[in-house]
């Protein structure tokens, strides 16, 4: 049996610009890193902007790897699900909501990037769009999900990503990036319910 990969337009538009993104800041890192990246103190002094950018940056070539990874697998896996629409929405609320959580639940979190805390609002999101169209993986996906997500708040983040990404893990990104897909998905669900 072939693998049939989601490559309509609608599927893989949003997930290459999102690449190509964190490709660009990759590469250009020392050149934009300083005007882009999530700092508390430069957030504080009105550069909103941060908040959304500074998810795109990497504090090494493993931890954008990684990122990158994980972008494709959740294609391959929910790529299905993706629309345009949905995904640009899902993205930059993902992206705020980390942002903003970790502002005020992380005081001493002074610098973040990466695009863990997204990455996890599209697993969750794409994972209770799997239980909508009726396929039970999506309730093991959604346990495993938050089973980590609650296993990182008590116990802290692999040691292993620590030693590959050469940074500390900001857990609380996960959580908030995990909370923003499921409201996502719970905000969809009933906005199609209403239309009904």
């Amino acid at each position: 049996m072939k693998a049939k990969f989601p490559i309509a337009k609608q599927h893989i538009i949003v997930p290459i610009i999102v690449f190509i993104t964190a490709l660009l800041a990759f590469v250009f890192d020392h050149q934009l890193s300083d005007l882009l990246v999530y700092n508390r103190q430069a957030i504080a002094e009105s550069q909103f902007w941060r908040l959304f950018t500074g998810h795109f940056f990497h504090t090494n070539d493993m931890h954008f790897l990684l990122n990158s990874a994980a972008l494709v697998l959740l294609w391959a896996l929910h790529g299905h699900h993706y629309s345009v629409k949905n995904q640009v929405f899902l993205y930059v609320f993902a992206a705020l909501t980390t942002s903003v959580g970790i502002w005020f639940s992380s005081p001493e979190l002074n610098q973040y990037v990466g695009l863990s805390g997204i990455l996890h609002g599209v697993f969750v999101w794409g994972a209770l769009q799997d239980i909508k169209s009726g396929d039970k993986l999506g309730w093991l996906l959604v346990i495993g999900a938050f089973a980590k997500v609650i296993y990182e708040q008590v116990y802290g983040a692999s040691s292993d990503i620590v030693n590959l990404i050469d940074a500390s893990v900001a857990v609380d990104a996960h959580l908030w990036g995990a909370i923003a897909g499921l409201l996502v998905a719970l905000a969809g669900q009933r906005i199609k319910s209403q239309a009904q």
